[in-house]
């Protein structure tokens, strides 16, 4: 049976290779930890160009921790350190890209992340970084992200390091920050810079939007039209039923369908784009009913400018 330990217990158990101490900012504040044995991680090696980035499969024990920011530093001056100390202990730079240089939205979805509110992703934003260092029980990795996120900034590292009796673990709740609700999905898409469109009904396998009046995209509407500048990136999602590249096209239909009724409402095409992520980046586990409709869904994101 898995048991949940705080994260101290358990990273000195582990026997074998160790990955460096890790620079952090000023006033980090860890929003979540988890440590999972003997289990696989992609970590990737270059940019994603028209799919997932390139990346080395490798087996170990993955652990992947994610911070808030609160004076929301420039992505690049919070990896800069951490990149200086992965070649002080000898890490090869395999990766190190910002925004759509790393492929962005392609990048983004195609490379595990930790799900909002403890990780948020501005795909205008964000810097990556990723390092492999070779020892005799196996590879150390270090995968590093790094984002804006309205006034925020989110740091992810994800490392991989060969052996030792890691156990799962979670954060406890009292280190995660204390992030004051948002008022509506205006409040939510400039806090966050990000939201899920509740009330938007798909059927198993299909982009039609089942329901007529849906006050999520009326919301939404009103909050581009108060503001012609503002732009969307509306991201589809599926559950995990049927191949990839099947659900990656329905999650692009989805959100074409939200683009198509936000138009319909007086926004101009041109201020929305529509992307399919698949099921690459679930909200719920994918063992019930409940959690497959829940990953059935669309996303608003704005794009950092």
């Amino acid at each position: 049976m898995r048991r949940l330990l705080p994260l101290a217990l358990l990273w000195p158990g582990l026997a074998l290779a160790q990955p460096p101490e890790l620079p952090l900012p000023d006033g980090a504040v860890r929003t979540a930890g988890i440590l999972r044995e003997a289990d696989a991680y992609a970590l990737p090696t270059g940019p994603a160009r028209d799919g997932p980035p390139p990346a080395m499969q490798l087996q170990g024990d993955v652990r992947i921790e994610a911070w808030r920011i609160a004076d929301a530093p420039d992505p690049a001056r919070i990896l800069a350190p951490i990149r200086a100390a992965l070649e002080r202990a000898g890490f090869e730079i395999l990766l190190d890209c910002a925004a759509e240089g790393c492929g962005g939205f392609d990048f983004r979805y195609g490379t595990e992340v930790l799900p909002p509110p403890e990780m948020h992703v501005d795909l205008g934003a964000f810097r990556a970084l990723s390092a492999r260092r070779d020892e005799p029980a196996g590879a150390v990795a270090v995968s590093a992200l790094a984002s804006r996120a309205g006034p925020s900034a989110f740091l992810q590292l994800a490392t991989v390091t060969p052996g030792g009796e890691a156990m799962p673990v979670t954060a406890p709740a009292a280190a995660r920050p204390d992030i004051p609700a948002p008022d509506g999905l205006a409040g939510a898409l400039m806090r966050d810079g990000h939201v899920v469109l509740d009330g938007i009904d798909f059927a198993p396998g299909s982009a039609e939007l089942r329901v007529a009046e849906i006050p999520a995209l009326d919301a939404l509407a009103a909050w581009l039209a108060a503001d012609p500048s503002r732009r969307l990136v509306l991201v589809g999602h599926t559950d995990m039923t049927g191949p990839l590249d099947a659900n990656i096209a329905l999650s692009r239909r989805r959100a074409e369908a939200v683009r198509r009724r936000l138009t319909e409402a007086g926004i101009a095409p041109a201020r929305l784009e529509a992307h399919g992520a698949g099921w690459l980046a679930p909200r719920a586990p994918n063992a019930t009913a409940e959690g497959r409709a829940a990953n059935r869904r669309v996303e608003a994101v704005v794009p950092g400018g």
